[in-house]
């Protein structure tokens, strides 16, 4: 399943990544163009050094030097060296990458900072703006003529709080009867990159999303979901089942592996600590002290409950 900021590169594959919005993107810019305006201040000062010396070709020369050097020189050399990220950029957690998903190139970032400097020096960036708001992407021209991309590197701190395949108390009972051999990985996979997303998604699209999603899950659960049950619910409950399922399987296998190495007098290596399972979103999910998820609205009007 691809939602809306998917990139799909020519072999197919769909990325997981979110453009950059455009309030980011203008405090990366704004960023950016104080820091090019110190430098031009600073290297200005020199300019005026060498006119007390040089005639004016010379100094006309150099200032026009400067120019390039601080306003196409400075984001080009950047997001070359740093793999699409200038200062203003690493602040406000954006990158700029090529339309496939891959690294900016050198070629690629000048194109946007001659793009820029008309963008944005001749035209105080009245065309970047207009290009961004009708582009579904949020690119502006130089993103057009340069083929890049600028996305979301890093993830706010709202989505760590995303619900992952938690079980849901009242649905253990269900889900422990659940026969899941007709979830595949594929469906399975859907299912928890929406509930990883679920935070970072307007309520609309969350809705929209979950019951797109149950309306896959539905019919292959068996008995079928608890009436009224939440799309996000069902699906974590079913992800956890799944889970605690094949962490048993495997405990098995390793419990005979062990009692065979046993049994044949060789040394059975210890299990290393398991990581903890939610290390990644903090000591509150850990300690399970954080409250449950809000959910958003009824199914879609009109639309049979899990697509039933």
């Amino acid at each position: 399943m691809t939602v809306p900021g998917d990139l799909v590169t020519g072999e197919a594959v769909a990325l997981d990544i979110r453009p950059a919005r455009l309030a980011s993107r203008a405090s990366a810019l704004a960023i950016d163009l104080l820091i090019m305006a110190s430098l031009s201040a600073m290297l200005g000062q020199l300019v005026q050094i060498i006119a007390l010396y040089a005639d004016e070709a010379v100094v006309a020369g150099v200032a026009i030097l400067v120019t390039v050097a601080v306003f196409v020189g400075y984001p080009a050399t950047m997001e070359t060296l740093t793999r699409g990220r200038t200062v203003g950029k690493m602040a406000m957690g954006t990158r700029t990458v090529s339309v496939d998903g891959g690294p900016v190139l050198f070629r690629q970032a000048l194109m946007r900072a001659l793009a820029g400097v008309v963008e944005f020096l001749m035209f105080t960036g009245a065309p970047a703006l207009l290009c961004s708001l009708f582009n579904r992407q949020g690119r502006r021209l130089g993103d057009l003529f340069a083929g890049t991309l600028v996305i979301q590197d890093r993830t706010p701190s709202l989505a760590s709080y995303s619900p992952v395949a938690q079980m849901p108390m009242h649905l253990v009972p269900w889900a422990q009867s659940l026969e899941l051999s007709r979830i595949t990985d594929d469906l399975a996979l859907s299912g928890r990159q929406y509930l990883q997303r679920f935070w970072e998604l307007l309520p609309e699209v969350r809705d929209e999303l979950g019951w797109e999603l149950m309306r896959s899950f539905g019919p292959l659960l068996t008995p079928p979901p608890p009436p009224g049950a939440r799309p996000e619910v069902v699906i974590s409950a079913v992800l956890a089942e799944r889970r605690r399922r094949e962490s048993v399987r495997l405990s098995a296998q390793r419990h005979r592996r062990e009692e065979h190495l046993r049994r044949i007098g060789q040394h059975v290596p210890a299990d290393p600590p398991p990581p903890p399972v939610f290390q990644q979103r903090g000591p509150a999910f850990q300690a399970g002290l954080l409250p449950p998820p809000q959910f958003y609205g009824p199914p879609p009007a009109g639309s049979a409950p899990y697509g039933r």
